[in-house]
């Protein structure tokens, strides 16, 4: 969960992609970040729970993959764990692939995901 100092700190280290309704009520984020030279890392995806399924999270997902592509990175990687179980068919629909690394998140596997971008 961000913290309002957690929240500062991403904001100075990535860009962040805020979905918004005409309420400016938040419906979804992404955050991305260039890692090294040719790779970018995404972060912070989520969409509320009703706008699942809408296409907002794919929306979401094309803007941070541009704004990674446009900085010169030709790959992507993101982390998420088992119980996202969702978000991970979502990843795969959208071209990731398990890169095979796995890390240690709270004593929850946290498994590493890739993209080579066209």
């Amino acid at each position: 969960m961000l913290t309002a100092k957690t929240l500062q700190e991403r904001l100075k280290k990535m860009t962040v992609f805020v979905a918004v309704n005409s309420a400016k009520q938040v419906l979804g984020t992404i955050a991305c970040n260039v890692a090294s030279a040719e790779e970018g890392h995404l972060r912070g995806m989520a969409v509320l729970p009703w706008m699942r399924g809408k296409g907002l999270a794919a929306q979401l997902l094309e803007e941070a993959e541009m704004e990674l592509r446009l900085s010169g990175c030709v790959r992507i990687t993101l982390d998420t764990t088992e119980p996202l179980e969702r978000a991970m068919r979502f990843y795969e629909k959208n071209g990731y692939r398990r890169s095979g690394r796995v890390s240690d998140f709270f004593e929850m596997p946290l498994i590493e995901y890739q993209k080579t971008l066209p």
